[in-house]
């Protein structure tokens, strides 16, 4: 029976609180809306995914866009990886409102073992969000090593690749 009364008084005071607001649009006030200013960090993507990997293909990399949309400039203070196959780096010199700028991933599948991965960067900016994370995620394998033998028969040599 309390959850009915409970339930019976949110319904009341939601339907207030709207009316209220509806009432003020119609007298043309605005409602109360706080606008934070500072710097915000925009990624153009929050995951970079390599996929199947052979692990002794070599290093990774990929290079992730962001850009300041707030009105203060933006400056990224820290990357901090979560591994030490992986690599990030960005300009440290502030990005103006409106600008935008490049951090570069490099991953390094030979250091690590074979197997799915799933890395983490955390960026430390002054934006007013706070901490933002980008995820670096694939598979990588072995790949079998080509086997070179020499075979010497008399004179003529045969070689298998």
């Amino acid at each position: 029976m309390w959850y009915l009364f409970r339930y019976a008084v949110s319904l009341t005071v939601g339907f207030i609180m709207s009316f209220g607001t509806l009432a003020a649009r119609e007298r043309g006030l605005q409602a109360d809306t706080t606008v934070v200013r500072g710097a915000e960090l925009r990624l153009s993507m929050t995951v970079c995914d390599f996929g199947d990997v052979p692990r002794r293909g070599g290093d990774l990399s990929c290079e992730i866009a962001f850009t300041n949309t707030g009105d203060a400039p933006l400056v990224v203070s820290r990357l901090i990886t979560s591994s030490s196959c992986l690599r990030a780096s960005c300009s440290r010199r502030p990005v103006a409102p409106g600008d935008s700028g490049v951090i570069r991933i490099v991953y390094q599948p030979l250091k690590s073992e074979a197997g799915a991965f799933n890395r983490v960067i955390r960026i430390g900016s002054n934006a007013v969000a706070g901490e933002m994370q980008i995820t670096v995620r694939g598979n990588s394998f072995d790949a079998p090593v080509p086997v070179r033998r020499r075979f010497g028969f008399g004179k003529t040599r045969v070689k298998i690749k």
